[in-house]
């Protein structure tokens, strides 16, 4: 079901068409009031939520969100609750069946979101990250934007369209898993239960793509997420028989690994790229304001120019498009403050570039570093997963989508640099992209970070988003 490289570029020109809905004329849709009002209420609720690996309050957002669908008219039937042991804890996964009336007329679709999130230490924030907080325009906590709006925003939509009496032509899956941000246990699980019992057409993920806002918020681009970087994660350990802190000596496991970690930092990985790749930065780059945006039209052009390669590397936002980056994100060593450390670990994440493969990266590591001392071990299940297709069936319900919004925007495709749930879904056959509702700034990007936030205007003015794209693809 995937996509071969060179088709990507086909694809992409392709969104030029003129999709006779969208061109329709459509006047702007207002978000009605009783709904804008649930769906706060909901965020409200999850965000509370501290769904953090260790908190084991997965199953309390469950609990809840399997009410709110009871009370809007779902049954026993059309909900299923499944318990995963991750090793460390339990956690959960739900999946919320929208079912077509008689015989459906086409295959299901499903529809992803994870109710996990990274861990928010309330000490280091500025506000309890575990409190929606309305300030400055911004809404304010821990998932507001990674994964808990997506979360929200599917949730709202189906209740509003289960109460207002429609019915799909297919059956419409949500698929919530419960450890996204972690292991992928609950993930994988039910990526194998989508295969065996539902088969759908397609898959559409809350996790990713969405509006790219200027930063001073005039619209750049849609874009919609086709393919994903590898997750790998390596330790790092140096291990020495320490001593006493009086007598130190040459061989400090501290030390040691710091040197193996600015090694790494020095390293480069080499620039790679793909058909998607470059029609991403070629299309995204004629929107994208300079430097930034000439950089990318000229990497499309000459993938080896030097000047557009240094000023892509420098910018957060597309590093990660230009190849694989390693960078270390925990510490742990020593036992005791008078006691020479006997062990010394760093964990270094990964995000490998489709077709290295994680053990080639294992080598380059070990190569950097040049020290047979550093155990270097994979800790993480590797998962690559292939391009996923455009649609036009898909990529036609976000022009609408768009449309409806007053919004006009390319939409252009383009390869995740973090990961989500869809790369399971991906290596299972099925074409996966991630087309979330919200419209942001680069610069307002903090998932996983201090003060995570979302635009109040952003989360508004997306709540029409999958209610539109569900009744296209499904009236």
């Amino acid at each position: 079901m995937s996509l071969r490289p060179l088709a990507v570029i086909a694809a992409l020109a392709a969104l030029q068409f003129n999709v006779a809905c969208a061109q329709q004329d459509k006047s702007v849709f207002v978000v009605p009031a009783e709904h804008g009002e649930m769906a706060r209420s909901i965020y409200a609720k999850v965000i509370s939520f501290r769904t953090a690996k260790g908190q084991e309050l997965v199953p309390d957002m469950v609990d809840y969100l399997v009410g709110e669908f009871k009370a809007a008219g779902f049954t026993d039937a059309d909900i299923q609750v499944t318990d995963y042991d991750t090793g460390a804890e339990m956690t959960q996964g739900l999946i919320v069946t929208y079912r077509a009336s008689g015989e459906a007329t086409r295959k299901p679709i499903v529809l992803l979101g994870h109710m996990d999130v990274v861990d928010a230490l309330p000490e280091d924030w500025e506000r309890d990250p575990f409190t929606l907080t309305e300030e400055d325009g911004y809404f304010f906590g821990r998932g507001t934007m990674d994964n808990k709006y997506g979360v929200t925003n599917l949730t709202a939509t189906f209740i509003r369209l289960k109460q207002e009496g429609w019915v799909p032509t297919r059956d419409l899956v949500l698929v919530f898993s419960g450890d996204e941000e972690s292991g992928m246990i609950s993930t994988r699980a039910q990526a194998q239960y989508v295969a065996d019992n539902i088969d759908p057409e397609f898959v559409l993920n809350s996790d990713a793509g969405g509006g790219v806002l200027s930063p001073d918020k005039s619209p750049l681009y849609y874009a919609v997420q086709g393919a994903e970087k590898t997750y790998a994660t390596f330790e790092l350990t140096i291990n020495n028989p320490g001593g006493h802190s009086s007598r130190p000596r040459s061989d400090n496991a501290i030390y040691e690994l710091s040197t193996a970690l600015k090694k790494v930092e020095a390293y480069k990985f080499p620039v790679r790229y793909s058909d998607l790749t470059r029609a991403y930065f070629n299309a995204a780059g004629t929107v994208t304001p300079e430097p930034i945006g000439g950089a990318m039209r000229t990497f499309a052009d000459d993938p080896e120019n030097q000047d557009a390669i240094a000023i892509l590397r420098a910018n957060p936002s597309t590093v990660g498009t230009t190849g694989t980056t390693c960078i270390a994100t925990m510490l742990r060593a020593g036992h005791a403050e008078n006691a020479l450390p006997q062990s010394a670990t760093a964990t270094v994440n990964c995000r490998i570039f489709p077709g290295v493969g994680a053990a080639a990266i294992q080598a380059k590591l070990a190569e950097i570093i040049a020290n047979d001392g550093v155990a270097i071990e994979l800790t993480t299940d590797v998962t690559e997963s292939p391009i996923s297709a455009l649609r036009p069936d898909v990529l036609a319900a976000i022009e609408v989508s768009l449309t409806s919004r007053g919004l006009d925007m390319p939409i252009v495709p383009y390869m995740e640099s973090g990961g989500t749930d869809g790369m399971h879904y991906r290596t299972l056959g099925y074409d996966t992209v991630a087309i979330s509702g919200a419209l942001s700034r680069p610069s307002d990007m903090f998932a996983h970070g201090l003060n995570e936030r979302l635009a109040v205007e952003a989360f508004y003015g997306g709540l029409n988003h999958w209610y539109v794209i569900l009744k296209e693809l499904a009236e």
